[in-house]
């Protein structure tokens, strides 16, 4: 893969996307990032304004879609819905056997669009709600809000959000990126590599540990159960969710930002309570696993999500679909640079007796 897309030093806690630091990207809009991801360089005002208008056109999605969301079941994860409706639309778009350059980017402006209203629309039917239509006049976090809530979102909550979708958009070779790169290797179309994506990041070990953040949060209940729980699950040698990455030996630089905007959260709200509880659980955390036994085992990028979405009232089932939203422009950025390649990924197996 091209290292230029992303950039990762696990023992500095430093993350780029196409050189930019991760800290820097989180001022700018999502499209803004999205642009840079699958174009190779930040937009100028102009280019901006256009590229975020082209997005904002394809936001809406028709009868024919909605019909599709209507017949999908109400009980199951938004994963499973997005996962069947963009399988659906991808016969109608117009470009879905186009492959060139042009083709390919205009199907990636419609899917960074729609996902959004996809997830927002499934949302609000199993929920008894009708869906709302997008609203060409907010960003990307902001539309999404106000279309699973049904009204224009607290300025606070929108920026959250749109951050949140940045902190998303890109990792280097997760097992959803890997398994995107492999669909596209193949000159299989677009969509068909974005489902790959999905599919895989529905799995509970790599994008459902928001969720299980938030139930965590649910059974801890408050701070001064903390310690308790730690200890506990440190005796039982069970995982305390959110925390760990196979990458950073330090702080997760996307967890850092998640803390803070967290806190920011909170503190809007006059109801520390949440984060607290999330903080006190840190701190034993690091205590034990940290200082006492020199484990590099800090908060992710999950952990401080949860307890965001706590605060904005997601519920879980929403988690990892959010993720999904932001990501889609980093999947797009390697298949885009595994078309180029134009070379299969055909790995070797090496067969052991016994693993």
């Amino acid at each position: 893969m091209s290292k230029n897309i992303c950039f990762i030093d696990g023992l500095e806690g430093v993350l780029k996307y196409r050189e930019v630091d991760i800290k820097e990207l989180v001022e700018l809009p999502y499209d803004a990032v999205s642009y840079l991801l699958i174009r190779g360089e930040l937009p100028g005002e102009q280019e901006l304004a256009e590229y975020s208008a082209r997005l904002h056109a394809e936001r809406g999605i028709n009868r024919e879609v909605l019909d599709i969301i209507r017949m999908c079941n109400f009980n199951i994860d938004a994963m499973e819905a997005l996962r069947t409706v963009i399988c659906f639309i991808s016969q109608f778009d117009p470009d879905l056997n186009d492959s060139s350059p042009e083709g390919n980017m205009r199907k990636a402006i419609r899917l960074i669009a729609i996902v959004p209203t996809i997830v927002a629309t499934y949302y609000r039917m199993a929920n008894g709600k009708e869906p709302l239509p997008p609203d060409p006049s907010l960003s990307h976090g902001a539309n999404f809000l106000h279309m699973i809530k049904g009204s224009k979102p607290d300025p606070l909550d929108a920026e959250v959000m749109e951050k949140d979708f940045i902190l998303s958009a890109e990792h280097e070779l997760n097992a959803s990126t890997f398994s995107s790169r492999v669909t596209a290797s193949t000159m299989s179309d677009l969509y068909s590599a974005v489902v790959s994506g999905l599919c895989t990041l529905k799995g509970p070990l790599h994008g459902g540990a928001r969720a299980e953040v938030m139930t965590m949060l649910n059974e801890v209940a408050s701070p001064e159960n903390a310690e308790k729980f730690v200890l506990g699950k440190i005796a039982q040698k069970e995982k305390i969710m959110g925390f760990g990455h196979r990458v950073y030996k330090t702080y997760d630089p996307r967890g850092a930002i998640f803390k803070q905007l967290a806190k920011k959260l909170a503190e809007s709200r006059g109801d520390m309570h949440w984060y607290a509880t999330a903080e006190a659980i840190e701190n034993v955390v690091i205590r034990e696993l940290v200082e006492k036994r020199g484990k590099p085992i800090y908060p992710n990028v999950d952990f401080y999500s949860g307890v965001i979405y706590k605060y904005m009232e997601i519920p879980p089932q929403l988690a990892t679909s959010i993720f999904a939203i932001g990501r889609i422009s980093g999947w797009i950025a390697h298949c885009f640079d595994q078309y180029d390649r134009k070379k299969i990924i055909r790995p070797r197996a090496f067969m052991l007796d016994e693993c």
